[in-house]
Formats: C-alpha cells, sequence, structure tokens
C-alpha cells in the first residue's frame, strides 16, 4: 500500500499566494539542482551560525550580540567568497518563497527572530538540496564482501549533530517564545512581548510552516519529531483550532492546511509518541495533584479549555485507529527506562488502572458503544499476549482491569466481544457445541497446542490473577469448566505444563462460589449430574510437542471390549483426578462438605436399593423405565467409587470441624436406619455405623476441646440415635446409641461405660489403659469407663460424676473444664514430681497454673529430677501454652522460657519448628495464637540468653521473617514486634541479614493492607535505631539510605496517623544518630603529663 499522500502545506506568506514549499526538488533557475551547494557547505553555514561566543559561559548560550555578530559573518561570506554562491542563491530562491522568513532575515528584527529565520532558511536550502540528491542516480554498488555505499541524502554523525543542534535553536527561538501560556507547556511565566497580535500570528504561522516542511524529510524529520514534536503540535493546534485573537494575520485557508499539517503529522509519527505528546499538551486535570517529587518544580500555566478538548478528541482519533489500544497504553506507560523501572512502574497500579478506565469509557466520537466494543474489545484480549518481558506485566494488568471495568458496566457488550471470544477454544470443543460436518473426520484439529495454551494462560490471568467473582464471571467460566477439568485430567496423567494452570483455575472457581454452586459442579466433574459441559463425546485431547496439548476429533472405536474399558479407565482417571483436586480444597472445608454429601446420596442408594430391585424384576417393563433403571444403577456405581476413593484418600483429614463431623455421623446413622445391615454387606455396614459412633464418643471423651456451641450441633443427633436405640436389630448397638444420647444432653457430664469403651475403640487404645482425672487418681477410684480418651487438640472433663465430689452437682463450660492428658500412672517420675504433673491438667484454673508454677521453680533451682524429665516437662507446657485461660498460659510460657534458658541446643529448635509450622488440624485462628504465644516464649529465652543469642540468629530471624509473611495479620505484626527487639539486641552482630531484614520491612510497609502490620514494620525501624545509636552508621551502612526512603515514605503517603508517627520517630531517631556522629559533643578534659 502507498503511504499516506501529505497534505499541501500552508503558504509561508502571509498576504501573499505563494506556492506551497512542497512543491518539488525543482529549484529556481531550471536545472541549478544540480549546480546547487553540497550538504557539507550547508551545515558549515549552520555551524557558522551557531558559533558560541569567544569568551567564557555557557556553549549553549546565545547572547543576542552574539547573533548578530554571526549573522553579520554569514552574509559576510555568502556575499564575498566565491565558493559560496551556489549557497546564496538557493538561499535567495528559498526566501524568495517565504517572504515572512526573508523579512526576518534581511530587516531590523530583533536577534532571536532574525537568527530563527536565518536557522529556518538554511535548513530548508538543506532539505533541497537533500532532495535533490536523492533524485540522482545511484552510485555502483561495492564489490563482494564490502558495505554497500551510503545513498547521497545521508548525513554523517557530526552533520546531523549540527542540525539537531540548529532546530532545537530555530524552535527555541522561534517558535517556543510565540506560544501563548498553557500551549505547550513552558514552565514559568511567559516572557513580555510588545509585538502587536497580527505580527505574532504571522511569526508564528512561517516557523510553524517551515518546520512541518522540514518533518516531511526523513532525514530532518527524524530528530525534528523525535525532540520537538510537542511543540511543534501545539503551534499547528493553536494555528488550525485555537482562538482567533491568537491567529491573527493567518487566513482561513492557512488555517485549513495546517489542520491538515496536524492530522497528517499525527498519523506519520510513532502513535504511542504522539499519544504521549497529546497527553502533555491536554495537561494535568484542575483537581489532580502533583506527583511526589513534583512539588518543587516550577508550576505549569494549566492548558486552556479549547485544546484540553481538542487533544481529548484528537486521543479518541488515536484509540478508534488500528492497534490504537496498544499505542495508547504504550504512550502512557512507556518511559520507565526498563530494568527497575519497569518493574517500579508493573508495581504502579495506579497508573494501570487510569489507562484502564479510559480504555472502558466510550469516545464521543463513537456513535454506538456496540461498534466500540467491537472495535476495541480484541486489541484489549491481543495486550495478553505481549512477549517483551518488561511491559508484559504491565499490560497483562491493564487488558485484565479494564476487561473487568467492562464487565461491570457493560456485562451483555463485554461477555459477547470479551468473554466469549476469550473462552471460544475451550466452548469450541465442548458437548454443547455442534460439530460442522468437515470436522467430524477422524484427526482433524479442533484446537491447535498453541491455541489451547494461550487460552489456558488468558483464563488464569484474567479470572485467578484479576480475582474478581463477579456472577458474570463466575458463570462464564463455569460453562468451560467440564473442559478445564479434563484437561486437567489429562495434563496429571502427561508431562504438561498445563496442569498447574488448570488447577489454580479450578481451586479459583471452586474457592469463590457459593458452596452449593461448589457441590454442584463437583458432583458434574464426577459424571453425577449435568451442571458443567464436558468435552464433547468426539473429542479428545492429544499430547503437543511443546509441552502442551491439542484438541482433535477421535477415531470411532468399533470393537466394544476396547470402548467399554476406554470408558471405565476414563471415569476412574476422572475420579482420581477429582480426589486429587479435593485434597487442595481441605482447609475451606469443601472437601469435607462434598464427603458428607457423596454419603448422604449413599443413603439414598441403600434407601432405592430395594425399590429398583423390585422394578427391574418386573417382566414387560418399557424400554424408557428399563433405561431409567440402568442410568440409576451407573450413578450408584459412580457414588460407590466415589465414596471408595475419597475414603482411601482424604477420608482421614477431611473435617475440619464439629459440624462436618456431625453431618457424617448423620449421614451413616441414617442410612443405618433406613437399611439396616443385613445380607453379605451386613459386618460392613455394622463396622462403619461403629466407627461412626465411636467418633462421637471420642468427642465426648476429650479427643477434641466442645464449646457450648458443639453440643448444640451435636444435639441434631439425638433424634437419629433415639430411632436407631429403638430399631436397630443388634442390642450392643442400642445401648451404645442410647448412651451416647443421655451424653450428648448431659453436654457430657454424665458418659456410660461404653462410651469410653467406644472411644477407646476408634483410638486405638486397649480399655483400662487410658489417662484417668486428676480427682479420679487423688481419691484412687478409677472413672466408670476405665480410661480415657487422648486428648490431641484440647481438654476434656471428667467422664462420670463420683459420690461426695463437688462436681457433681456443677455444670461445667467445655472450654474451662477440659483436661489434656496427663501422664500416666506408671510413669517413672517421683511421687510429688507426679502429682505435679497431674495437677498441671486439673480442670480448674488455678490448680493448674500453681503446679505451672511449682514446676517452674523446680527448674530455677536446678532441681535434678525435674530436669531428667525435661521433655515430659516441655510437652507439659507446651500443651498448656494453648490453654484460653491467661493465667494458666502466662504460667506455661515462663516454665517454657526458663526450661529453654537452660538446655537453649534441645529445646529451640522444637520451639522454632513449632513456630513455623502450626499444630495439623488446629483452626487458623487458635494456630496463630498459639504462635504468638511461642513467639512470646522466644523472646523471653532471647533475653535470658543474652549475648548467647547470636549462635541463634539465623535461624530466630528466619522463623520471625516467615512469621511476617503469614495470612493472619495479628501474627504477622506479633513477628514484627519480635524481629525488631532481636535485632535491637543482636547490635553489631547483626551481620549480613541486615538486608534480608530491610528488604522485608520495605515490602511490608509498603504493601501490607492492614495498618497495623505496617505499623509494626516501622516499629522495627525505630527500635532498630534506637538499639543500634551512634553504631546504626556502621552497622546499618548498606541499607541506611533505603530505610531513610521508606521512612520518607511512609510520612508522605501513609492513611494510618499512627505509623506516620512511629515514621516521624524513627526519622528523629536517625536525625538525631547523625547529628552525634557529624557534631560530636566537645568535652573539656584536662591532662597531665608527667615528663621523662
Amino acid at each position: 500500500m502507498a503511504p499516506p499522500r501529505p497534505p499541501s502545506l500552508p503558504k509561508m506568506a502571509a498576504g501573499s499566494r505563494a506556492p506551497p514549499l512542497g512543491g518539488g526538488p525543482k529549484m529556481a533557475g531550471g536545472g541549478e539542482s544540480e549546480r546547487g551547494p553540497e550538504p557539507e557547505q550547508v551545515v558549515e553555514a549552520l555551524e557558522l551560525l551557531l558559533r558560541p561566543p569567544a569568551g567564557p559561559g555557557p556553549e549553549d548560550a546565545l547572547r543576542p550580540e552574539t547573533l548578530r555578530s554571526n549573522a553579520a559573518a554569514l552574509e559576510e561570506r555568502l556575499q564575498r567568497v566565491a565558493g559560496w554562491a551556489a549557497l546564496r542563491g538557493l538561499r535567495r530562491a528559498v526566501l524568495a518563497r517565504a517572504p515572512a522568513l526573508a523579512v526576518g532575515v534581511a530587516g531590523d528584527a530583533e536577534p532571536g527572530w532574525a537568527a530563527a529565520c536565518g536557522l529556518l532558511a538554511l535548513l530548508l536550502c538543506l532539505k533541497e538540496r537533500l532532495v535533490a540528491l536523492a533524485a540522482l542516480p545511484a552510485a555502483r554498488g561495492a564489490g563482494p564482501g564490502n558495505a554497500p555505499p551510503p545513498s547521497a541524502d545521508t548525513l554523517s554523525v557530526g552533520q546531523g549533530r549540527a542540525v539537531g543542534r540548529a532546530l532545537r535553536a530555530a524552535v527555541g527561538l522561534g517558535l517556543a517564545p510565540y506560544l501563548p501560556p498553557g500551549v505547550g507547556q513552558r514552565p514559568g511565566p511567559p516572557a513580555p512581548s510588545p509585538l502587536p497580535p497580527a505580527t505574532r500570528g504571522a511569526r508564528l504561522h512561517a516557523v510553524t510552516t517551515a518546520l512541518a516542511e522540514l518533518a516531511q524529510h526523513p532525514a530532518l524529520g527524524t530528530p525534528l519529531l523525535a525532540r520537538h514534536l510537542g511543540l511543534l503540535l501545539a503551534g499547528l493546534c493553536l494555528l488550525g483550532h485555537g482562538p482567533a485573537p491568537h491567529s491573527e494575520g493567518v487566513s482561513e485557508a492557512e488555517r485549513t492546511r495546517c489542520r491538515e499539517a496536524l492530522r497528517h503529522i499525527l498519523d506519520r509519527v510513532y502513535q504511542p509518541l504522539a499519544v504521549r505528546e497529546l497527553l502533555i499538551l491536554q495537561g494535568r486535570p484542575k483537581q489532580s495533584p502533583p506527583s511526589p517529587g513534583e512539588e518543587t518544580k516550577p508550576a505549569l500555566a494549566r492548558a486552556p479549555a479549547w485544546l484540553r478538548r481538542l487533544c481529548g478528541q484528537l486521543l479518541s482519533e488515536r484509540l478508534m485507529r488500528p492497534s490504537g489500544v496498544q499505542a495508547v497504553v504504550r504512550g502512557i506507560m512507556e518511559g520507565t527506562g526498563g530494568g527497575t523501572g519497569a518493574e517500579a512502574a508493573a508495581v504502579d497500579w495506579r497508573k494501570c488502572d487510569m489507562v484502564a478506565k479510559i480504555l472502558a469509557s466510550c469516545p464521543q466520537q463513537c456513535l454506538s458503544l456496540e461498534d466500540y466494543y467491537r472495535l476495541v474489545c480484541p486489541q484489549i484480549l491481543d495486550l495478553l499476549h505481549i512477549e517483551d518481558k518488561l511491559t508484559a506485566r504491565q499490560f497483562q494488568r491493564v487488558a485484565t482491569t479494564t476487561l473487568l471495568t467492562m464487565a461491570k458496566e457493560h456485562p451483555q457488550l463485554a461477555e459477547k466481544h470479551l468473554l466469549q471470544p476469550l473462552l471460544a477454544p475451550l466452548l469450541r470443543c465442548s458437548e454443547t457445541a455442534e460439530l460442522a460436518v468437515e470436522d467430524l473426520s477422524a484427526g482433524t484439529v479442533l484446537v491447535t497446542e498453541a491455541e489451547l495454551g494461550s487460552c489456558v494462560e488468558d483464563v488464569l490471568k484474567v479470572y485467578v490473577v484479576g480475582n474478581d467473582s463477579s456472577s458474570l464471571l463466575l458463570g462464564s467460566l463455569q460453562s468451560v469448566l467440564g473442559v478445564v477439568f479434563s484437561l486437567y485430567s489429562f495434563a496429571k496423567q502427561n508431562v504438561s505444563y498445563l496442569r498447574s494452570p488448570c488447577q489454580e483455575i479450578l481451586l479459583w472457581f471452586l474457592e469463590k462460589s457459593e458452596r452449593e454452586a461448589s457441590l454442584a459442579v463437583l458432583e458434574g466433574f464426577a459424571g453425577l449430574n449435568s451442571s458443567v459441559h464436558v468435552l464433547h463425546p468426539q473429542c479428545r485431547f492429544r499430547a503437543g510437542g511443546e509441552g502442551g496439548a491439542a484438541i482433535v476429533v477421535e477415531e470411532t472405536i468399533s470393537d466394544e471390549d476396547e470402548a467399554l474399558y476406554q470408558k471405565v479407565s476414563s471415569e476412574q482417571c476422572r475420579v482420581e483426578s477429582l480426589v486429587e483436586l479435593l485434597s487442595h480444597c481441605q482447609k475451606s472445608g469443601l472437601a469435607g462438605d462434598f464427603f458428607i454429601h457423596c454419603l448422604k446420596a449413599l443413603t439414598c442408594v441403600a434407601a432405592e436399593d430395594e425399590e429398583d430391585s423390585k422394578l427391574a424384576a418386573v417382566p414387560g417393563g418399557s424400554l424408557l423405565e428399563l433405561e431409567r433403571y440402568h442410568a440409576g444403577q451407573r450413578r450408584k456405581l459412580l457414588v460407590l467409587q466415589l465414596v471408595a476413593t475419597l475414603c482411601e484418600n482424604v477420608s482421614d483429614t477431611v473435617f475440619t470441624d464439629v459440624a462436618q463431623v456431625e453431618e457424617f455421623v448423620a449421614a451413616t446413622l441414617q442410612r443405618a436406619c433406613v437399611s439396616p445391615a443385613r445380607g453379605p454387606g451386613a459386618a460392613a455396614e455394622a463396622q462403619t455405623l461403629a466407627m461412626a459412633m465411636g467418633l462421637v464418643a471420642a468427642m465426648l471423651g476429650g479427643a477434641v476441646q466442645l464449646q457450648s456451641g458443639d453440643f448444640a450441633v451435636l444435639k441434631r443427633l439425638v433424634p437419629l440415635l433415639e430411632e436407631l436405640s429403638r430399631t436397630y436389630p443388634e442390642p450392643l448397638t442400642q445401648e451404645l446409641a442410647a448412651d451416647l444420647r443421655i451424653a450428648i444432653c448431659t453436654h457430657g457430664a454424665f458418659s456410660p461405660g461404653t462410651v469410653g469403651a467406644a472411644a477407646d475403640g476408634v483410638l486405638g487404645k486397649k480399655p483400662g489403659t487410658g489417662a484417668q482425672s486428676p480427682a479420679g487418681i487423688a481419691s484412687g477410684a478409677p472413672s466408670p469407663g476405665g480410661g480415657r480418651a487422648p486428648a490431641r487438640h484440647g481438654h476434656s472433663s471428667p467422664s462420670a460424676p463420683r459420690e461426695g465430689s463437688e462436681e457433681q452437682s456443677v455444670s461445667h463450660e467445655p472450654g474451662t473444664t477440659g483436661t489434656a492428658p496427663a501422664p500416666c500412672a506408671d510413669s517413672p517420675a517421683p511421687a510429688g514430681l507426679q502429682e505435679l504433673l497431674v495437677s498441671a491438667y486439673d480442670p480448674q484454673p488455678p490448680s493448674r497454673a500453681a503446679a505451672l508454677r511449682h514446676l517452674s521453680s523446680l527448674i530455677t533451682q536446678r532441681d535434678p529430677e525435674a530436669l531428667q524429665l525435661q521433655e515430659k516437662l516441655l510437652q507439659v507446657f507446651l500443651e498448656n501454652v494453648q490453654h484460653e485461660d491467661a493465667f494458666v498460659y502466662l504460667s506455661a510460657i515462663q516454665g517454657v522460657a526458663l526450661l529453654s534458658s537452660e538446655y537453649p541446643e534441645q529445646i529451640l529448635p522444637v520451639l522454632l519448628a513449632r513456630y513455623r509450622c502450626p499444630v495439623q488440624g488446629t483452626e487458623d485462628t487458635a494456630a496463630a495464637i498459639t504462635r504468638m504465644k511461642l513467639g512470646e516464649v522466644l523472646m523471653r529465652v532471647t533475653r535470658a540468653l543474652g549475648d548467647m543469642v547470636f549462635k541463634h540468629r539465623e535461624p530466630l530471624v528466619q522463623a520471625f521473617l516467615q512469621g511476617a509473611r503469614d495470612p493472619d495479620g495479628a501474627l504477622r505484626a506479633s513477628s514484627l514486634s519480635n524481629l525488631g527487639e532481636l535485632c535491637q539486641r543482636l547490635g553489631f552482630q547483626l551481620g549480613s541479614i541486615v538486608q534480608e531484614v530491610t528488604s522485608c520491612l520495605t515490602a511490608i510497609a509498603k504493601t501490607d493492607p492492614e495498618a497495623e502490620v505496617r505499623r509494626a514494620a516501622v516499629h522495627v525501624v525505630v527500635l532498630l535505631l534506637r538499639g543500634l545509636s551512634e553504631k546504626a552508621t556502621e552497622v546499618l551502612r548498606d541499607v541506611l539510605r533505603d530505610l531513610y526512603r521508606l521512612l520518607k515514605h511512609v510520612v508522605v503517603a501513609e492513611p494510618d496517623g499512627a505509623t506516620v508517627l512511629h515514621a516521624q520517630l524513627a526519622l528523629e531517631e536517625l536525625d538525631a544518630v547523625m547529628r552525634r556522629v557529624l557534631f560530636p559533643p566537645q568535652a573539656l578534659e584536662k591532662k597531665i603529663v608527667v615528663l621523662p
């Protein structure tokens, strides 16, 4: 395609009708172009005109007297030197077609305007000569192995530098002084000019027209547009679209040609550069505050309203062009300089969001919103595929934010033009898609490997990284979720990089959806319902050569046995993949809910067995009934297979709270009530029922710490236990059901022996070997159950009342009366120490705390019998640290600290391991609280060790840094507080870890969403400076500048007042340190020297 023809430029004279300057290479006088001056001579004339003054001063400072002397020297050389006659004639011809420039060169104008006219005249001469030289026949090519010679119109490096200086001087002397304030964004107030408006308009038109003509030549236009595009656009905008007073002396035809030249230049230049210059011309909005670091810069005059409107229209036109979206994004986001600058721009999410809002808003020039979406949306999706690593993050964030904004503002159009094209490769092979006849041949590739991989990565960027759980996005993703799961199952069996992104997409949907929708989708994955659209039955995945996968039409299998095998193996693989996916959902409780859901479905299967068998036995059934029967049987087999696989893989850790356990037990009890154990599977059913009831008994016996709300949940089992105690055929099961009902109703106050025996059976203990309650041990009377179940996560209450005991008439709260397992009676500890160990598990907090403090005093006294049992004492203290009573856990913390100070080599690794990894099975809140208590223990040990803490510096710092990245905000703040005190005590011994600590503090103080955590991070800096004092300049010399910048950033940008106060205190501390270092106090000393 031929390049667009440039518009005819405005005429140079204000009142004449001379032809435009771009009339062609021919000069006045016929063939004079071939006898004209060489480009070197024109460049020499430019250098003569810009010769710097001989005296001292900046090289670029051209004073008026210097300009006059240079112009006189040039005129003298043109008139007297014979070799310059050709240049004199060429300049005369150029000035004849530009009367305004001729007047400036020959008249008594001010030196600046005269110099600008002279420079522009010479530059136009150079342009004419370069055009003439380019029209000459090409020179003979170089020989083999030699570089081709440059073209005749090529400028050398030195000549290009001289031309650049001339352009800069011409723009600075001839264009910038005549632009009104706010047009061109010149800093400071405008220079006063006594010229009348007509003269100013004529001069501005002459210079702008000459520069526009120079911009048409590649050798001259490239430096001009690269460095002075903004001022040139400002001049053309003012002449073509500005108010009439600013363009006096310019005719309407000339203004029209200026508008055409403006359009031509904007269409010709690099579009991101055009966008950037238009944004600069448009200026900052009125309400926009200055950016950080710009407060001290000179204030820029605000652009006038007509210029802001014009720039907005021109920017909208840039956006509506092909590839306009990328041009706008690059124009705003480029210029970071690469490296760390690009990374910093990627982090600047405000800038990306601002660009996204611009793209999501339909400009006024577009008459139809749908037309705008049809034009822009494909370009937005293309932003996701930028390959440049430095800008990919910026473009992806802009594309994601734009898509989400459009989905919120216009969901129907966004779904049509954004989401459906995004998901098109997955929708094309879904079971709801209608395949064309030409695509049904075996081996046809429906989706290529590159297309499928790009689609999955785009879905990950938009849905998972964008993390917007709106109904539109969830609904659109659910339409292809079955295909994504099939791809995940395929990638799980093969070596493919698509496994991880598919897994993240599936987990994100399951986490963000409502629980009912997530369960329905999981059933769809298993094939139990049709809530998701799986892969088309005629399609299959095929491994790709680049580690991905392609979707092809599979061949029809004629062998029935082979087809059956393929179907069974695919279902088995699908179930295994589903279980693997559920193993990542246990923390949220989704795996437990789905397991219970499958158990309830299994109960329905048991209830329908007898009815289905009767239906199958009826002779003469219709084909529809037979088909329903086979579909029901297939569903039952899937349920059984799914439950079996779940029990085999995730059943031991599937439940996260008491409510899920109750639902599991309720499903089992209901199945036993509906279908009592009979026939060949009676033993397995009875064993399952015994396990469920034993699980309830173990909870009542102290395996978990039950709260009052937990008993309210367990009371839902009372009707089922009552029915089971009346209808179940096995007497022992009836008795256990009745006893469990009584224990639940009494909140564990009355627990018959059968409950304890069932709990021991589940927990794998022999009856009678459990730990007795503390009161029972003291009186020598065993509990009726004969034993107790060991506590896993908390404390238990006495299983049965004793005659004459005060506990018989007291209703205990589970949270305060629970006990953890006491040491066994056959422990090798002495009797007195054994009593203390037993009392450490007393249900009453005062007795327990007193025992813990007594044990701590034994450690302080270095009692040999107590120190021999350091492991058992550590276990007792750590279990009591988890107690909810402050008197108890503080006593336990003191004991652990004393024990650790005595044996740091043995105890500290255990404490650090527990601090890093909480106990499995505990709730997040409880685990965070326990880790904060352990952090207090570690700090007490640090204080006790003193200077010896240096030996354990690295594991302590690593543990606290790991805690600073915990999802729990309170734990992050606690870890930072501990880190600050540790660094304060280490002092000179910080060493190389100061870099890691500083990076962590900087990241948290700038990015953490919780104010308390940011406050703690800044407080660490305060403690660090306060602890090091004068040593801060030595210890922190590599990071002191980073800490100072962090504190200044917090003072300027932090919204939390307390955090700002901490930062100000740190700056004051740093100021005091630096003053003491730079200005040490003068001490008056008297010295007595004894001479020899």
